[in-house]
């Protein structure tokens, strides 16, 4: 095994797997310029070098991500894999998402952007955006129905609510349920499961079924424009931001 820590992220090199850890605790690794760019440049890792076949994304014990951090006003945009570095990347390579604690919000359009997941009892999946007078704008509003029941993916967008790693288990996003602590484990060894078999024949795969499942990605990203567009002229979005920042219960307008 080899290590490289960056500001914000460990990269662990498990021979040809590859292991990518959030630490941004303090701020439950919400993603602001500095862990999108090093979350990019381990992607980049993972799609350029031969000799590695997968990887883990995973967060810390407590936390996955909380998605975007909003002081960052939506400054954490990548050349080669858009939002946090992933959400639009093209990728060959299985990725596997490993979940401890809470996935909300633009965490959990990260899992969504995985191909596998994998989640402890502890793990938490949510779309909240409705409670701060936004709208999931990394994909949610697609990949939540395509990986999901259509009806519980709208009660997560409708409700802001989440859900536990068993009910995501049930449903069908999560191929892997584990004790507390257990996750990025399980997903290791799920990873060289998979390096285990031909590299061609993998990669081929996955890109077989990404442009499939993808084919309707261009009517997803313009149907999400325009809701965030409607979004941001509203004065309920205003409002649900001031109220997350100053920690206070938001007073909607409904305009």
């Amino acid at each position: 095994m080899t290590y490289e820590k960056r500001d914000l992220v460990d990269i662990e090199r498990r021979e040809s797997l590859l292991v990518i850890r959030m630490r941004r605790e303090h701020k439950r690794n919400a993603i602001d310029r500095a862990l999108a760019d090093d979350l990019d440049y381990a992607f980049n890792l993972l799609d350029d070098d031969d000799d590695l076949r997968a990887g883990v994304l995973t967060g810390s014990d407590t936390v996955f991500s909380a998605g975007s951090d909003l002081t960052s006003e939506g400054d954490y945009w990548t050349k080669r894999g858009g939002e946090y570095g992933l959400i639009r990347r093209q990728r060959r390579k299985p990725l596997i998402a490993a979940v401890e604690g809470p996935a909300l919000g633009g965490g959990f359009e990260l899992v969504l952007a995985c191909d596998l997941v994998v989640a402890s009892r502890t793990a938490r999946f949510g779309l909240p955006e409705v409670s701060r007078g936004l709208v999931p704008t990394c994909a949610g509003l697609f990949r939540g129905p395509r990986s999901l029941p259509v009806n519980l993916a709208r009660e997560l967008v409708l409700t802001g609510e989440s859900i536990d790693g068993n009910r995501a288990y049930a449903a069908g996003l999560v191929n892997v349920v584990t004790e507390a602590g257990g996750a990025t484990s399980a997903a290791i060894e799920l990873g060289q499961r998979i390096c285990a078999n031909a590299p061609v024949a993998v990669q081929a795969s996955l890109v077989a079924i990404g442009r499939w499942l993808g084919a309707g990605d261009q009517l997803g990203w313009e149907s999400t424009e325009e809701a965030k567009t409607t979004v941001l002229a509203s004065a309920d979005h205003r409002e649900g931001v001031a109220a997350f920042l100053e920690r206070r219960q938001p007073l909607w307008s409904g305009r």
